[in-house]
């Protein structure tokens, strides 16, 4: 597994400046594909009412019990997707569409709409793994292959039981969720707008928007000095800066911006990576997710806004090619996700003109 590293750690930084890559794809594919019906180890989050609730991972979540929990099989599933749109002669196609076609079937999703549809889960994957599952469901939508349009018509019951929780919820959150992991509330929201936006929900699109206003409108001053926290893989600072950028004007934007961030807009700005002590952990490795979200909000900010940000790429590119070798390091602890961050930020950095 060293060697694989080595290997891959040369193909990175060679190619760095490029957009991802063939060679790259594959070695990223194969993530998703070793952990996309690998049942264990699996981290359920559920609620027993009673012992007939007790049922092994694949029962309960027949299209996303893979990749060791709920969410991080969504964005397992998304990645496979992105990367079939965007290589169609990626390697194992068939092989990654059969199991798709499995995992993402009718009848599996129905089995997924029955759990959430339980009185008492209403919340569960609230809004982390529902935000993960618009970014799905706009990646089949958007793809100009027939298989995926297929499982975008499976999939699409879920997204609107999922829009609909998202409409219900949203009002009742009186406080943000600021922390850097799953609950953190602004993330939450990126990716869901992104879909409205697609599909053309203006009542979807309304909800977030009045939403986040009310939740983020007035901040000023975010502590980037304190981040990160231990195990982050998220900077609630550029998360919060990332909804806020889709919903507000560019100018209102701007301005907002220049009062809850203004240290962004120096030129000599720069922001130490953070590490990672252990990455058997499945805690601290977290850490390198943090990188990869740091580099894909950077680059979003240097495409929409070029003349105001565009030192933030170096800034970017530091923090991806510090952790983008360790995604294929040998330990499942961060391998049955972090493939899904690199993508993400490879996807933000190929929009920078």
């Amino acid at each position: 597994m060293k060697i694989i590293t080595s290997i891959f750690l040369l193909i990175t930084t060679s190619c760095f400046s490029q957009e991802l890559t063939l060679s790259q794809a594959n070695h990223l594919a194969t993530l998703p594909i070793k952990c996309l019906q690998q049942e264990y180890p699996n981290k359920l989050s559920q609620l027993l009412i009673d012992s007939t609730e007790i049922q092994s991972p694949k029962v309960l979540h027949p299209a996303f019990y893979g990749c060791f929990d709920w969410h991080s099989s969504v964005h397992g599933h998304w990645s496979l997707i992105f990367l079939l749109n965007k290589f169609p002669n990626l390697e194992n196609k068939e092989k990654i569409i059969k199991k798709l076609q499995i995992n993402l079937s009718k009848e599996n999703i129905q089995t997924e709409i029955n759990y959430l549809n339980k009185t008492h889960e209403k919340s569960f994957e609230r809004t982390y793994g529902w935000n993960w599952l618009l970014k799905l469901q706009l990646e089949l939508e958007t793809s100009n292959e027939s298989f995926a349009k297929e499982l975008a018509q499976n999939l699409k019951p879920l997204s609107n039981l999922i829009i609909e929780r998202y409409i219900e919820f949203l009002p009742k959150l009186l406080y943000p969720i600021r922390v850097g992991t799953h609950s953190n509330t602004a993330f939450g929201l990126t990716m869901a707008w992104d879909y409205a936006v697609y599909s053309k929900d203006e009542n979807f699109q309304n909800s977030i928007k009045s939403n986040a206003k009310r939740l983020f409108n007035s901040d000023k001053n975010c502590p980037m000095s304190w981040e990160p926290s231990g195990t982050d893989f998220l900077s609630p600072c550029l998360e919060e800066m990332a909804i806020m950028e889709r919903i507000l004007p560019k100018n209102e934007f701007l301005k907002w911006v220049k009062d809850f961030a203004p240290q962004l807009f120096l030129k000599n700005f720069n922001w130490e990576v953070a590490k990672v002590s252990d990455r058997t952990d499945g805690h601290l490795v977290h850490l390198d997710g943090l990188n990869f979200s740091r580099a894909w909000n950077f680059y979003h900010l240097v495409n929409q806004y070029p003349n105001a940000f565009s030192h933030l790429k170096k800034v970017a590119d530091y923090h991806f090619q510090f952790s983008l070798p360790s995604v294929v390091d040998g330990n499942y602890e961060g391998e049955h996700w972090l493939a899904s961050f690199a993508l993400r930020t490879f996807e933000e950095k190929s929009k920078i003109k």
